[in-house]
């Protein structure tokens, strides 16, 4: 399926709200979405490769890519640097390609306020404050004191859930796949508002196509 429309698809969720299994079941169903790989000053972590997770840089040459206007947006983040390149996302647009941003809440705030930012905003949600907190415990990852810090933080992030042109919950993980790929499909393949109602035959259809 071809996309006209070279539209950044940004998204947010909290924490355990489970949006790399929606992109990932997303990408089989749409090949041509791709994952923006941020810039980053600090040290790879066992197992991360260059261009792939990160693309890994010095503090110097990340200052060059601010000063030359070339990153759309950047953080400092525990003395490191972490930022989004534009030559990235316009390349892989060029290249037919659907780019998603995962970005926290603040850095999409930031990016809605870029005037000529092509765009559509998506923010994950869990159906819940407390089934959030069963998922983060069944992780088996979290200590009293850090599943706190998680919940709280998740309930700031929500508060913003309004700024963002579509909030789709995560209850039941394929209901939320089809919602994204029915954001991706009406927002970059250009459909008019009156095909809306097509929408559940054409990622049927696509769904379909990847099971062949």
């Amino acid at each position: 399926m071809e996309f006209p429309k070279s539209k950044l698809i940004v998204i947010s969720a909290p924490s355990g709200s489970g949006k790399t299994s929606i992109f990932k079941k997303a990408k089989a169903v749409l090949p041509n979405l791709v994952f923006s790989i941020s810039y980053t000053t600090r040290q790879p972590r066992a197992g991360e490769i260059n261009g792939v997770d990160y693309f890994f840089t010095d503090e110097h040459q990340f200052r060059k890519m601010i000063d030359g206007d070339q990153l759309l947006e950047w953080a400092e983040v525990y003395g490191n640097f972490y930022g989004t390149s534009k030559e990235f996302i316009e390349r892989s647009q060029r290249e037919g390609k659907i780019v998603v941003l995962d970005i926290d809440v603040q850095g999409a705030m930031q990016l809605k306020q870029l005037p000529d930012l092509d765009a559509i905003f998506v923010f994950f949600m869990p159906p819940s404050l407390e089934e959030l907190s069963k998922r983060l415990v069944l992780r088996g990852t979290e200590d009293d004191a850090s599943l706190r810090k998680r919940i709280d933080n998740a309930e700031h992030e929500m508060s913003f859930k309004d700024e963002y042109d579509y909030q789709i919950v995560n209850d039941q993980l394929e209901d939320a796949v089809d919602a994204f790929l029915k954001v991706i499909i009406y927002e970059c393949h250009g459909l008019k508002s009156d095909e809306k109602n097509d929408m559940d035959d054409i990622v049927n259809s696509l769904k379909k196509a990847q099971i062949r």
